[in-house]
């Protein structure tokens, strides 16, 4: 057994209160896939990566030597195999170096292959009708609303740049800005600035041709002075406001921007926006500082938790999600050492947030080979520490007897369609969660009358 493998193996067992599949997609999810051009020639007629927002890929696009850019798929379903996974679905982040790889079997079936040993099948998405279409300007639809998540979720990012520029400012882990550099200079269609009515004539396109699509996401780059003319408030809040005026009640609408003031939160409610994400990224105070520099200059660490916070308030604290970009805390020089340290602190979020019935989620981190902290951490966070962090996000929402978050589709591996991170899959089912209680429960009266 090669190294991989036995590493894979080993973790599945030390973790087995995890479901197995979770090992190999936060592998896949922290390390990226490659693909053999065999397999790249079958995926080219399926539903292929959008660059959505991020490049979600270990090496720029000038490293990608088959063209991959343009031929993977949005996400895999790992299904089947000699470990019979349950039905995965992971998001594609491309990295020819990857142990893992993608290659079609000798009877013609695409399977996941790591040290020469096949894992599973692979399955891909069919091209959703739409995304053959066009706008009435010429720009694909692909390039306007693209979806992921298996299709569930359309993302919308309608601003591709973000204000907060150069190391200084930026998130260190984040590569909006060079992903929208690296896009224009390949000629594909990347509009910066998304208008209204290029939304509203792409989801009429989607409205009338699909029936998988159950949810929205309008989201971009951080705006610290204007973009048209609008500060970040008004220019955000005026795509939801039509797409619920011509399309109410069809998709469940979701915001993703900075942490607002509340009169400003409230605004998105009047919109009809029903789920509110003030991406928080990392827990530690010096981290925050350190990462988020711009974050913490414009708004600072305090005041966006307080207004995560306050939020909760205006729309319920299950419809505020913070997000998590899970394993920048183990990112060096700064970074914690351990993946103990790093689990302990988010740890701390976790508990914080969760105890106001608050859930956040996680981002699996993908160090971009064209961020900042990508180029410093090629290897990004240990596969250990995201198991961790998996069973501790689901002890804290199993502790405070907390649902699933809403907006992302069913729980529970061989349901969840969530693709960037695993936190969905690992979610057990209610009476599974009673069962363990039972049992921890018995334990523990049993431990009392032995003493």
């Amino acid at each position: 057994m090669g190294q991989k493998l036995d590493q894979i193996s080993r973790l599945a067992e030390q973790f087995s209160d995890l479901p197995a599949e979770v090992v190999v997609k936060e592998d896949l999810l922290r390390g990226g896939i490659s693909f053999t051009e065999d397999a790249l020639r079958i995926a080219s007629g399926c539903k292929p990566k959008a660059y959505f927002i991020f490049s979600f890929d270990l090496v720029p696009i000038s490293e990608l030597q088959q063209g991959e850019n343009l031929r993977a798929p949005e996400e895999i379903c790992l299904t089947g195999g000699v470990r019979n996974f349950r039905r995965t679905i992971v998001s594609v982040r491309l990295n020819p170096s990857s142990p893992y790889r993608v290659e079609v079997s000798q009877d013609g079936k695409l399977v996941l292959i790591v040290e020469g040993e096949e894992l599973c099948e692979v399955e891909l998405q069919p091209v959703p009708e739409y995304y053959r279409r066009r706008l009435s300007n010429g720009k694909p639809l692909t390039d306007i609303a693209p979806t992921i998540e298996w299709g569930y979720l359309l993302y919308l990012t309608v601003f591709r740049i973000c204000q907060y520029f150069g190391k200084k400012e930026e998130c260190q882990f984040c590569d909006i800005n060079e992903n929208y550099r690296q896009q224009k200079k390949t000629g594909r269609s990347y509009t910066a600035v998304k208008s209204v009515d290029e939304v509203l004539e792409a989801l009429e396109i989607i409205a009338d041709t699909d029936s998988h699509s159950r949810a929205y996401t309008v989201t971009g780059g951080s705006i610290t002075s204007q973009v048209d003319g609008k500060r970040e408030i008004d220019f955000y809040r005026q795509y939801p406001e039509a797409i619920e005026r011509r399309f109410p009640g069809r998709w469940i609408g979701k915001v993703v921007v900075q942490a607002l003031p509340a009169d400003e939160v409230k605004l998105f409610k009047d919109a009809g926006v029903q789920i509110y994400h003030p991406n928080y990224e990392v827990w530690d105070p010096r981290l925050f500082q350190i990462i988020c520099a711009g974050k913490d200059r414009f708004v600072g660490r305090d005041t966006w938790i307080q207004r995560i916070v306050d939020a909760a308030e205006i729309f319920g604290p299950s419809h505020v999600i913070p997000n998590f970009v899970a394993g920048i805390e183990m990112a060096q020089p700064f970074g914690f050492k351990t993946p103990e340290e790093a689990v302990a602190s988010t740890r701390e979020g976790l508990e914080f947030f969760m105890s106001q019935e608050i859930v956040p989620r996680f981002t699996t981190w993908c160090p971009e080979g064209i961020s900042l902290l990508g180029k410093s951490n090629p290897g990004g966070a240990s596969l250990d520490y995201h198991l961790q962090l998996l069973r501790a996000w689901r002890e804290t929402l199993e502790k405070y007897h907390l649902p699933p978050p809403p907006g992302y589709g069913s729980p529970g591996i061989g349901n969840a369609v969530f693709s960037v991170s695993s936190f969905m899959d690992v979610i057990r089912p209610p009476e599974a969660v009673r069962s363990q209680r039972e049992v921890s429960g018995a334990s523990g009266e049993a431990s009392e009358h032995l003493n």
